[in-house]
């Protein structure tokens, strides 16, 4: 596998030239080095080898990272640190990884597969065998929401980067972009670093890994062809949670877009295609949950009514009131703030 060489040799087989060390075998100075490329975590060794024999190989593509890394022991790793923001993405190209996936479920990487957790928002764990080597890259959080909007048109939601899965494998398109991406640092790797080549380099990764990701979010049950579980953009959400607090004052949706920096056309379509329903639709939804909340807590004592409570909510007209918050809640006003007061 190509991988076996990365970030040692370039194209003319001379050793690439790196700005820090090597190899190591003190923690302190491994910690130093790991904490500024991956994040700050805590490593427990593993065993009666407690010496590290670490190997150290990083390059920069772009704001991504990429390293070759190894202990040379066992070793169990977690406790990474979510301020730094970042994901990890981790193949294994020597020995064995073993990922935790939840408390008690764990998937082991084999030679060629990458696993990827979102550090910046869910816990992660990984027990690497005395033998173990990865390829890994450090990716901003804020540099894979800022190629979603750009190539997909939103930003996914907490529920898709807090999956955890393992991506690739030997024959895959993705394990194909790795080798080529470690043949374009041994050919070029000064370019790699800023300028065109390792903007473009750092699109095809983050544009492709969201693709994997999404696909085996997908095949874990998060349903994201579903408008009621699509991953929104974030002025959806916004949207949402402007209407949600300011219901009461009945906004129109030329507000509600300005509030959110968007416009009504664009609102309109992100509602359709993302909850199946109008702005106008979740508006009234919360209207009529305000009301039904409001005549649950009435106090008897303060001469609440469900005229007053109504009106508070922008409603004038009682009738139509009356009918449409029979269909949504099955029984009329009158009645939920009887049961309220018995």
């Amino acid at each position: 596998m190509l991988l076996d060489h990365a970030l040692l040799t370039d194209v003319s087989g001379k050793p690439i030239r790196q700005q820090h060390k090597v190899f190591s075998t003190e923690w302190d100075e491994i910690s130093a080095w790991s904490d500024r490329v991956y994040m700050p975590y805590r490593v427990t060794p593993k065993g009666q080898a407690i010496k590290p024999r670490a190997t150290m190989h990083s390059s920069r593509i772009g704001e991504l990272t990429l390293t070759r890394f190894g202990y040379g022991v066992a070793v169990s790793v977690d406790d990474f640190s979510p301020e730094a923001g970042n994901a990890l993405l981790l193949t294994t190209i020597g020995g064995n990884a073993r990922h935790w996936t939840q408390r008690s479920d764990t998937e082991d990487t084999a030679v060629g597969e990458s696993f990827i957790a979102d550090c910046s928002r869910v816990e992660y764990r990984v027990d690497l065998d005395p033998d173990h080597l990865q390829l890994n890259l450090t990716l901003p959080h804020a540099v894979l929401e800022q190629m979603a909007q750009q190539w997909f048109g939103f930003v996914p939601d907490d529920r898709f980067w807090r999956h955890k899965c393992i991506i690739g494998g030997v024959g895959s398109s993705w394990l194909s972009l790795l080798e080529y991406t470690v043949r374009c640092v041994a050919e070029a790797g000064e370019h790699m670093t800023e300028g065109r080549m390792g903007a473009h380099l750092q699109q095809a990764l983050c544009v492709h890994l969201l693709r994997e990701w999404a696909g085996r979010a997908a095949q874990a049950g998060l349903d994201f062809n579903s408008p009621k579980n699509r991953i929104a953009p974030r002025y959806v959400r916004a949207a949402e949670e402007f209407m949600s607090a300011n219901a009461a004052s009945l906004p129109t949706m030329a507000e509600v877009a300005s509030a959110v920096g968007t416009s009504v056309r664009a609102l309109s379509g992100a509602f359709s295609r993302f909850r199946g329903m109008t702005p106008g639709a979740f508006l009234r939804e919360q209207r009529l949950q305000g009301v039904h909340r409001d005549l649950l807590v009435a106090d008897p004592a303060s001469g609440a009514t469900v005229s007053a409570i109504a009106f508070r909510w922008g409603y004038l007209n009682l009738g139509d009131f009356a009918g449409l918050y029979r269909k949504r809640f099955s029984e009329l006003p009158s009645q939920t703030l009887q049961r309220r007061l018995r």
